[in-house]
């Protein structure tokens, strides 16, 4: 299945990284679990369960030194534990957990109880509030009984820290002179092939967006300074009509989905996590958060009365232990402008990859969201004029 870099377009004027994803950036590691059954309806069984639980890990340990960050709210239908804590002191000291509506809860109790095997200090030196984020699959997953159980989070969360250790060993080979950087270019472009994995698994196995099967997405921008942006999408939201792919309005000229594969409702919802190395604060994360809205326009969002947009933006590279300041001065002012285009790129880019990247799935109630026609795609961008 292609990504966005395989139709010949090209999303904005940054470069990506060597893999196209959040795990360019330094420390960082993406995982998921995907939970896929089908039994009888409630109360007889558990129902079709089509959803799961995707981590985005910055890397290190969170609880002994947190990473400034910062949030934004473009619609607020939705749901992100922690929030309110990221925006009073400007830190996250969790991974970032990703999963459906109904469970948040199974999530939020499995992230405590993992993280605190990780880290004993967690409810003795004092408490942790998990960030967990969550879309709504109940188009195709059934929400009645809890799906995700902790060892999907558990699985997610170990999967997530073994694609940031692999990415960390190519790096440190150059570190040591011990192989050129093309050679781990290209390992970490190998890798990202089954770490980065996007569309309908983990979190996104139950999504829709724009009118096809949505998911998970990941881009990444590489600014002149040498630092990353990266970004994970969870995509939900959107009308067919709406659909923009690199400026061209191609949901209307794409053909209609085929009869009985069934509609949801537009309204939706669309987590948006940006990760940056680059030395930002607080402040400076929660303006570039702000930012992912810009991306979601340009793909045909216009934030529903029902959805839930919510973006994140952690940045590492003023991380300092629990209870210290900053260990330098952050960028500011003119300075973020390369990093507020780069998260606007790389949104766009990650809700078209989701898209890309998604299968068909048919889940409950014979409801069905048709994976986008990929061809039909090439086509009607082989017609515009560049």
């Amino acid at each position: 299945m292609p990504r966005v870099t395989d139709l010949g377009i090209t999303i904005g004027l940054l470069p990506s990284g060597p893999t196209g994803s959040v795990l360019d950036v330094p420390g960082a590691g993406l995982g998921h679990a995907t939970v896929w059954r089908d039994e009888p309806p409630p109360p007889a069984g558990r129902g079709i369960a089509r959803t799961g639980v995707t981590v985005l890990d910055p890397g290190g340990d969170l609880f002994t030194a947190p990473v400034p960050a910062g949030a934004a709210v473009l619609n607020g239908a939705g749901e992100c534990t922690g929030l309110l804590a990221i925006r009073e002191w400007g830190l996250a000291e969790t991974p970032v957990f990703l999963t459906s509506t109904m469970q948040v809860g199974r999530v939020y109790d499995a992230a405590c109880e993992l993280l605190i095997e990780e880290q004993p200090a967690i409810g003795v030196d004092d408490v942790i509030i998990p960030v967990v984020a969550e879309c709504d699959d109940s188009f195709l997953s059934e929400p009645r009984r809890m799906q995700v159980s902790r060892d999907d989070v558990r699985a997610a969360l170990t999967a997530a820290r073994a694609s940031a250790a692999g990415a960390l060993v190519d790096r440190a080979l150059v570190d040591r002179a011990l192989v050129d950087r093309a050679l781990v270019d290209r390992a970490l472009v190998d890798r990202a092939l089954v770490d980065r994995a996007e569309g309908a698994v983990g979190a996104g196995t139950g999504m829709t967006c724009l009118g096809y099967k949505g998911g998970v997405g990941t881009a990444s921008r590489v600014l002149p300074d040498g630092h990353t942006v990266g970004v994970v999408t969870l995509t939900n939201f959107g009308d067919r009509e709406r659909l923009t792919v690199a400026g061209t309005p191609a949901g209307r000229l794409l053909p209609a989905p085929p009869p009985g594969s069934g509609h949801r409702a537009p309204a939706g919802s669309c987590i948006v996590v940006a990760l940056t190395d680059g030395p930002l604060d607080a402040a400076g994360c929660e303006r570039l958060a702000r930012r992912a809205g810009l991306g979601l326009a340009r793909t045909g969002s216009t934030a529903h009365h029902g959805s839930g947009e919510i973006f994140l933006a952690l940045a590492t590279g003023l991380r300092a232990p629990r209870g210290r300041s900053l260990p330098r001065a952050p960028v500011t002012g003119y300075a973020l402008d390369g990093y507020f285009a780069a998260v606007v790129e790389a949104t766009e880019e990650a809700v078209l990859n989701s898209l890309l990247q998604a299968e068909t799935v048919s889940g409950r109630d014979g409801h069905t969201s048709v994976r986008l026609p990929v061809d039909e795609l090439r086509k009607v961008l082989g017609g515009r004029d560049d």
